[in-house]
């Protein structure tokens, strides 16, 4: 016998714990959407969070460990987000939170996929080669959520160009967790340095958290932030096309995980003493910031077209 599917509210009220648990960044700039969008945008991350969670074997983005079959959490990630999308009871509560945001906007559900996509190359031990190959991951994982997020905030599905500015504030935040998460990442045995990266700075494989190459390991955060930096720069450039408290909420998110970047490399060396992070004082300063240019926008960021040297999302 199928179970009834929980209520809406029930739902909400759970993806609302999520996000509160899981993100105090995320959670404050989520408050400054109007009512509705904020469960849609608490709905979407509580989906987001539950597949992170369940590929890194982790709760609520934290204690990562490596899984003992990976082949396995992602079939589960897969079956349960087909259901989802497909209108079905799923069982979950983090997967009914996707069923019910993409019943509510016109999703495209080739943004889920893409993410999910995201999970099988972790769950392969992938690596990237080049810096095309760790865009193209940052795309999968983050990218697409910033993507999913514009539908969301009521951007047309079919606007590529708003779109391609709001994958990019999801690369920049991808950027930003590598460059701070490379000590956490190495711990399972993971990098998301370029090979080229490790080669130019003549680190060998898996060896790039030995004191030895610390320096060259902060050239290489550096690079991370600047990328970062470039992509958060061309996210702002896409607010004039949303509403005032979706632009608030962005251009506060972007200030806010923006600063993590900027913390790592402002540390050098002591960039992974002790994870990165912005305070609850600085979040209220991004947040007040961010409030006179979301009314400033339009002047700030008038139409320019997009860098043509930023990686582009597949289309």
């Amino acid at each position: 016998m199928t179970l009834p599917a929980p209520s809406r509210d029930a739902v909400v009220a759970a993806a609302r714990e999520s996000i509160a648990k899981g993100s105090k960044s995320f959670a404050a700039a989520s408050k400054l959407f109007d009512p509705l969008t904020r469960e849609r945008a608490w709905l979407l991350y509580a989906w987001c969070r539950a597949c992170d969670d369940i590929a890194d074997g982790q709760e609520l983005g934290h204690d990562a460990r490596v899984v003992e079959d990976p082949a396995a959490a992602l079939a589960r990630i897969r079956t349960l987000t087909d259901k989802a999308l497909a209108g079905e009871p799923t069982g979950e509560m983090a997967f009914e939170a996707l069923r019910i945001v993409s019943a509510e906007t016109r999703m495209p559900h080739r943004f889920a996929h893409d993410l999910v996509a995201g999970f099988a190359l972790d769950a392969k031990g992938w690596f990237p080669r080049s810096e095309h190959d760790l865009m193209q991951y940052c795309y999968h994982v983050a990218g697409a959520v910033g993507c999913m997020m514009a539908v969301v905030m009521g951007v047309d599905p079919d606007d590529d160009a708003t779109l391609d500015r709001a994958c990019d504030l999801g690369l920049a935040f991808q950027l930003a967790n590598i460059a701070r998460d490379i000590e956490a990442d190495d711990a399972i045995g993971r990098c998301y340095l370029p090979m080229d990266w490790l080669v130019e700075m003549d680190i060998p494989p898996g060896q790039h958290m030995k004191p030895p190459f610390r320096s060259r390991l902060t050239v290489m955060a550096r690079w991370l932030g600047e990328l970062a930096q470039a992509h958060e720069e061309s996210a702002r450039l896409g607010t004039p096309a949303l509403g005032f408290r979706s632009a608030w909420a962005v251009l506060a998110a972007a200030g806010i995980y923006g600063g993590i970047a900027r913390e790592v490399v402002s540390r050098g060396d002591h960039a992974w003493d002790h994870r990165a992070s912005t305070s609850k004082a600085q979040k209220i300063g991004w947040i007040a910031r961010a409030y006179g240019q979301s009314l400033a926008r339009r002047k700030l960021y008038p139409p320019r077209p997009r860098a043509t040297e930023l990686w582009t999302r597949p289309r």
